[in-house]
Parts: structure tokens; sequence; C-alpha cells
């Protein structure tokens, strides 16, 4: 009997084991070492860059029989296509702007180079998955330089109660600074450090709460499993302020466990992302060698090399349906007419409230299943930003690589509470927080491309609200009264960030000024936030992460970017990558690891072939 039950079992398990190889490895693959190739020289001239960047709209140019329309050119978008490219999809990227890239997008203003959205990211360091990824879908040919070990600075209080941190990346040095710096609390460091660790390794499961069958995910959520299985579902909706407050009195410390400000406050935000984001340059912040539009430019000539097009000025007014309601492809405005163009499958990357509430027809957003989706997530705050020139270099105005951030208190709660409650009359002289970089002085092709330049960038947050008023105006026309309003938030964080380096203001000789209405007219933004849909508790609720996955009530439409999983470029990155899965039915990430397993195995295996010569 038992030699039954044996070939029984045996039968299952080989069953079991070829049903999770199929599913795993039976589709074809984006990803394969043999893909990556020598990096081409780095192409200098913006005229050449220019024709994959800024490759306009026309019917000539949308290739026939298309599998996919993108709409959006952010890196979630990106991503997406360049994955489905890479196994044989005929894919559309549409970008409204005038370049590709979304936030990843550079312009030049006067001899200066700035960057939109990206300031620096972490995790790319050899074999570190954000390389693998960005090597795959740019098939090896983006370059980071690595910034220096020192790449925050933390400005707390002001005048003779002004207190300066630093964090330093190393993967024990970043641990062993903040308790240098905080000897009374080095248990409440520690405990950050065991959290950021549990949360490294713990969070594919929660981004599987998106890929496995929806059903099955809340069956698991309801019914307490998978808290009992592991602690990442909790941590994903434990307050940050919560949290800290349990570890440690210090409010200094306590901004330092959530200085990457994303416009929800400690409170309503994630102690689990919280921590992920600092995590994220425990082994380095690095930054684009030649600049923020390297990302767009070498992902675009990977769609293209496959038979896919990137194409701008294509704004599209909104997504076709056919007689059963399904996603049928998109139009887009061309002067005075419409261009419909036809897919099987239609993806947006321009963030959740802009597809419901602008691309789809009232009758179908106002559906029931629809509304429940958007209430899963609330519009996210804006974002206002200084572009500055100055014929200097870093070095002559007394800055580094380094990122500069300034708290006027270490109450994070109270300060953003009140900032976002002023009325639009006072909100200007009672800016809270802010921080400044330089991207030129980061990126070391800078010297060459901009001798003697530097450009600086600076951001704090926005109420939509407070610039509402002048939102039907015509851009760069929207009169004195909007010039004058901007002015005062840009006079009032210029003179804050010369209050510590005095040479900023004598060598500056060009400033810009971006609004919430900047961002809605250049980048699409939904009510000009920075990050898309708001980054608050309620949607890192395991349950809300389950339901707010990348398909659609609407078939044959997908979501991806920063809407799908979290914040910033890398969160965009995920929720690429998740669509690709999504829309081929095939978990990607299973071959990123393996790709990942087997350069590290070549790294080891090279060590120690080096060690045995030395020896």
């Amino acid at each position: 009997m038992w030699l039954v039950l044996l070939g029984v079992f045996l039968v299952w398990l080989l069953g079991f084991v070829g049903g999770t190889y199929w599913f795993l490895f039976s589709k074809p693959s984006p990803f394969s070492l043999a893909s990556l190739r020598p990096k081409d020289p780095r192409e200098m001239d913006q005229k050449k860059r220019d024709k994959v960047l800024k490759k306009g709209f026309t019917k000539d140019r949308i290739p026939d029989d298309l599998d996919a329309i993108i709409i959006g050119s952010g890196v979630g978008g990106l991503t997406a296509a360049a994955c489905l490219a890479k196994v044989g999809k005929k894919v559309l990227v549409l970008e409204q702007h005038d370049t590709t890239g979304g936030c990843t997008h550079s312009f030049v203003e006067k001899g200066f180079e700035f960057d939109a959205g990206l300031h620096y990211v972490g995790q790319m360091h050899e074999n570190g998955l954000m390389k693998v990824v960005f090597d795959q879908i740019t098939e090896g040919q983006l370059e980071f330089d690595e910034l220096g070990q020192h790449f925050d600075t933390l400005h707390i209080g002001q005048g003779e109660e002004l207190r300066k941190y630093t964090l330093l990346s190393g993967k024990t040095e970043m641990e062993a600074h903040l308790k240098k710096q905080f000897p009374n609390d080095t248990q409440a460091v520690e405990n950050f450090f065991k959290l950021m660790k549990l949360g490294a390794r713990q969070i594919p499961f929660l981004a599987s709460l998106k890929l496995v069958p929806r059903w099955l995910a809340l069956l698991l959520l309801k019914s307490g499993i998978a808290d009992r299985l592991l602690s990442v579902y909790k941590l994903s909706h434990t307050s940050a302020t919560w949290w800290a407050d349990q570890q440690t009195s210090n409010k200094d410390l306590q901004v330092i466990f959530s200085y990457l400000f994303y416009g929800a406050p400690p409170k309503d935000s994630s102690i689990l992302i919280n921590s992920l984001l600092v995590h994220h340059y425990k082994r380095g912040a690095y930054f684009p060698k030649g600049g923020a539009s390297e990302i767009p430019y070498h992902i675009s000539n990977t769609i293209r090399k496959y038979g896919g097009e990137v194409l701008v000025r294509a704004p599209v007014s909104r997504i076709l349906l056919d007689a059963e309601g399904a996603a049928c492809g998109v139009a887009v405005r061309k002067g005075q007419e419409e261009v419909e163009v036809r897919s099987k499958v239609v993806i947006s990357n321009c963030g959740l409230f802009n597809t419901f509430n602008r691309l789809l027809p009232r009758e179908i957003s106002m559906q029931t299943d629809i509304q429940a989706r958007l209430n899963l997530m609330k519009p996210g705050k804006g974002c206002f930003l200084i572009f500055c020139g100055f014929d200097a270099t870093p070095e002559e105005l007394g800055l580094s690589q380094v990122t500069n951030w300034f708290f006027k208190d270490n109450d994070m709660d109270k300060m953003m509470d009140n900032f976002f409650s002023l009325s639009k009359e006072d909100a200007p002289e009672n800016i809270p927080m802010m921080y400044f970089t330089l991207p030129s002085a980061k990126d070391t092709t800078a010297k060459i491309r901009h001798p003697g330049k530097t450009s600086m960038i600076m951001l704090s947050m926005a109420n939509y609200e407070w610039f509402e008023e002048w939102k039907d105006e015509t851009v760069r026309k929207r009169g004195d009264d909007y010039m004058a309003y901007k002015m005062r938030f840009a006079n009032n964080m210029f003179d804050w960030a010369c209050q510590h380096f005095p040479k900023l203001r004598e060598k500056l000789v060009y400033q810009e000024v971006s609004t919430p209405l900047t961002n809605s007219y250049y980048l699409g933004a939904y009510r000009g936030a920075m990050y898309s849909a708001e980054q608050n508790l309620d949607r890192y609720d395991p349950i809300s992460m389950a339901k707010n996955r990348c398909d659609t009530p609407v078939k044959n439409l997908y979501i991806s970017g920063q809407d799908v999983f979290s914040c910033g470029i890398v969160g965009a990155l995920h929720g690429g990558l998740l669509c690709a899965s999504t829309v081929l039915d095939h978990i990607i990430y299973v071959h990123l690891l393996f790709i990942k397993k087997k350069l590290k195995w070549a790294k080891a295996k090279e060590d120690a072939r080096s060690a045995k010569k030395l020896q």
C-alpha cells in the first residue's frame, strides 16, 4: 500500500515541478546575458540625440499590426515597452511632450543642463538588481557614476538651533556612522537597520500580490495566513511615526528615518517604504553618466531595435473601445484632427487618475468597479521646483555631489500638516522643508559638456489649489500675478539655501521656476503631483495592494508606472516590469533573478581564480 502512495506522491511531485517549470520558463524571456553588448561611443551631438529623443508623431511612422500602445514615455512606460518588444511584440510609445523620458528627460537653457526628476538612484552596484534591469532594457549601454560615500546632508533647525547630520553609503558604514551621530540611540538605529534588511528581503512578497490570482491574494490576506507567514504585510501599513515613537524620543533621529519625503507626512506614510528608500542607497548612490536623458535615449534605441517606435508630440485624447467595451487603441491629437491608432493592448503610463478620469468615456469611468479602483488612492501633492544656473564650478560655490536637505523643525508631521493647511497667501513665506541637488556635480561628463557651469535644482512641495486660478492660462503667458506669486516661493527657498551657502547668490545667472501647473503641462502630471497618486498608508494596505494591479476593469487596458507599486524612478521601473509580466501572463522577474544569480556565481569564480593566482 505504501508503495502505491509513494508512487502517487511522486507522480504529483513531478507534475507540480513540471507544471511550475512550464509556467515560469515555457514562454520567451525578454532578458538574457547574450543581449548585452560592448558600450557604443557616447553620443555627444545633441542633434543626433534629438533624432532619438524627439522623433515626432506622424501617421507614416506608426508600425503596422501593433500589439501594444503605451501612453507616456516615463520609465514605467519605456520599461514595459522594452520588455514587450524584446519578446517580439510590436509596440508604439506615445509621448505628449516634445521629448521622451517623462521625469527622466533633460533640458538645456542658457547653456545649463537640468534633469527634470532624477536626482540619484541606488542599487547600481555590481550585480545589483537595478543594474541588472537597466543593463537588460538598454542592452548594456547605460553607464552610471558612483557618487562619493557621503551622499546626503540634513540641516535641521535654524540659527543657533541648527543641527547637521550626514548620511554615508556602505554595507556597514551607513549604520556605524549614524550610531556615531546618535550615541544615545544606538538601539533605535540598529532596529531601523534590521527593519531595512527585513524589508529588502520580503518586499518581493508584497509585489507578488499583484501577480498571483487576485482571489488567492485576497484569501491569503483576509484569512490572516499571509500575516502569519511574513511580517512584510503588517509593516507595509504601519505608520512611520508610530514605529519611530516606539524606538526613540529623539525627534532628529525620527526625521532621518523619514527624511526622503514624498508628499505624505510620516504619520500617514509606511515605515516599510521609508526604510526601503534609505536602504536603496546603502550600497551607494549613482547618477547616469551623461545625464538623466541617457535613460530614455538608450531604452528608446532598444525598443526601435526590435521593431517598435517611440514618438513625441503625440497627445492621446482618448482610449478607443470596441463594441464589447474592450480597449482597442487610442486617438491622438494632430493639429485640428484626431488620428486613431489601433492595437491589441493599451498600456497607460500617465497615471490612474488621468487614465480613468480623462481618457475614458464618462459612462465607463463612472462604473462602480472603476470608481472602486480610483477610491483605493487619492491624488498626490504637487511639487515646486527651481532650476538655477551658476557661472562657477561646484567647488567655487563651496558645494559638491552631496544633496542638501533642509528642515525648519524636527516635527515633520506638524510641519507638513501646518504647511498644507495654509492659505494661498500665507504659503510662500512658510515653506517648512526642501532640498537641493547639483546634477552637474554628479555627472562626470558635465565638466566636458558644460565647462565652468553649475546647474542646481531645488525642490519643495505645494498644494495644487494655491495655483489653480491660473490653470486655464497659456503656459509661459499666465500673467504678472502668477509670476509674482511663484517668485515669492522661489525667493524664500533660494534665500534659505544662501544662508548656508552664500556664494550661490553672487554667481547666479539663470533661474526658472516650475509649479504644479508646469508639471501638469510638461509631464502630464495629474494636479501637478510629483509622485503621482499619494504614497499614503491606505495605498500600502495589503488588501489595496492586491486590488490595485496592472490590469483594469476595462479589458485589454493596463496601468504601468508609479501608480502600480511605489514611487520614484525605481518604483516606476517596477511598475513597468509588473505591467509587462501581466500583459505577457509571464512572471519575467524570475528570469531577472536567474541572471542576477549567474552574474553573482561568475563573479565568485573570478574572485576565487584571482585569489588563487595571488597565492
